[in-house]
């Protein structure tokens, strides 16, 4: 007998909660996998009985959330990895990971199918599936949204009450949510509309400047090598250090990224995510990088970085060239050691102190004042050889 289970990615949410009976009408036993990468035990409880309520034979809910900081997180932000200079990759770096575990998970369970919820048009449903080919080919992909006959997610709602299951989502608030610890982003409603500003109703951890405080807060944030290790001079966990800037940061009106993004299927659209954790991290360490690597190092880093925010985004990240790209921005971590303190006020983040013992700056060379070193009738020879190579003899 020709086997039939299919491994669902599943997030509880309207689409993968409408391919479960789905699935199951086209006659396959579904067993759903779900990442918990930062979400509650209540939240689990209630995506477990979701499922079960819809007619999986089996719910894998696995916490990754360590596993994700430190195989995922950790090596994009040293290597300072943000896709067209603004997207802090949240949801691009879960994808990989998710993809691994549907394919261990097939593996277990002895599946020849898995599945997803991703969109036709969206990037996520590259990712998965690049991964699962990459890990293990010989699997089988159903994508139910590229084939199913919905054609809107009031119709997926209407759909799952008739199943009995009611999901937080109207014409008032019709936004799809994606959320790990690394951040969160918003789609669909309004945001569609390029020519308007976004919502008010459209913010959730971020505030809104309007209501952020008066008066700024200085942050001070030590790190070891790349990793944030303290804050305020408290050493806490890289978990825990996250977690407490998403909610400062958040409070400050700080991590709101409101952009126009090429997608990889080729269009664009407008997408909106909400991460202070990220945007406070990445800024502390293109200070440091800043402050501690040499001038050439530091241009040709940003360069390789803005690539392999590509590779991210682009859902090959289990591919030789980027291991390869880990090893190259690993090397730097080294010097990434100091302390770095900023300033949150009104959505801006401004860095305000630097220190670190690596630091190649050096006041002696730098000032204009009477202690200084430099020895400035040095630059006139310095100028002559520097354009040497670029003149060219003209006959007049």
């Amino acid at each position: 007998m020709m086997n039939k289970k299919v491994v669902l990615a599943y997030s509880g949410g309207v689409d993968t909660s409408c391919c479960i009976p789905y699935l199951i009408d086209k006659g396959y036993e579904v067993i759903c996998f779900t990442a918990n990468l930062g979400f509650s035990k209540k939240s689990a409880n209630s995506i477990y009985k979701r499922a079960k309520k819809l007619g999986a034979s089996k719910v894998y809910i696995q916490d990754l959330v360590s596993l994700f900081i430190e195989e995922y997180i950790f090596p994009s932000l040293y290597a300072g990895a943000l896709y067209e200079d603004k997207y802090p990759l949240f949801t691009a770096l879960s994808r990989p990971l998710i993809g691994k575990k549907l394919v261990e998970i097939a593996h277990q369970v002895e599946a020849r199918y898995v599945a997803h919820g991703c969109t036709g048009k969206g990037n996520d449903q590259v990712r998965i599936e690049t991964t699962v080919s990459l890990l293990d080919p010989s699997l089988n992909i159903i994508a139910p949204l590229r084939e199913w006959h919905f054609k809107s997610r009031n119709e997926e709602v209407g759909f799952l009450k008739k199943k009995g299951i009611y999901i937080k989502e109207t014409k008032k608030h019709p936004y799809s949510i994606d959320t790990n610890i690394w951040g969160l982003s918003i789609e669909c409603g309004p945001l569609e509309d390029i020519d308007k500003e976004a919502p008010e109703d459209s913010y959730f951890t971020v505030r809104r400047l309007k209501d952020a405080p008066s008066k700024p807060l200085d942050l001070e944030i030590e790190f070891k090598e790349a990793r944030p290790i303290k804050l305020n001079s408290r050493r806490m966990e890289f978990k825990d250090i996250i977690k407490k800037l998403r909610y400062l940061g958040g409070l400050y009106g700080v991590g709101r990224i409101d952009m126009i993004e090429n997608r990889l299927v080729g269009i664009k659209s407008r997408e909106v995510y909400e991460t202070p954790q990220s945007v406070i991290l990445h800024h502390c360490l293109r200070e440091l990088e800043e402050l501690c690597l040499d001038r050439e190092t530091l241009h040709f880093k940003r360069r390789w970085a803005s690539y392999y925010a590509e590779l991210i985004y682009y859902g090959l990240w289990f591919t030789d060239l980027r291991v390869a790209l880990d090893k190259f921005f690993s090397y730097f971590k080294r010097y990434l050691t100091g302390k770095i303190t900023l300033r949150l006020y009104k959505g801006n983040v401004q860095v305000i102190k630097r220190e670190s013992p690596y630091s190649l700056y050096k006041k002696s060379l730098a000032t204009y004042g009477e202690e200084s070193n430099f020895q400035q009738e040095y630059a006139e020879g310095f100028i002559r050889l520097w354009s040497l190579p670029f003149i060219r003899e003209f006959k007049r």
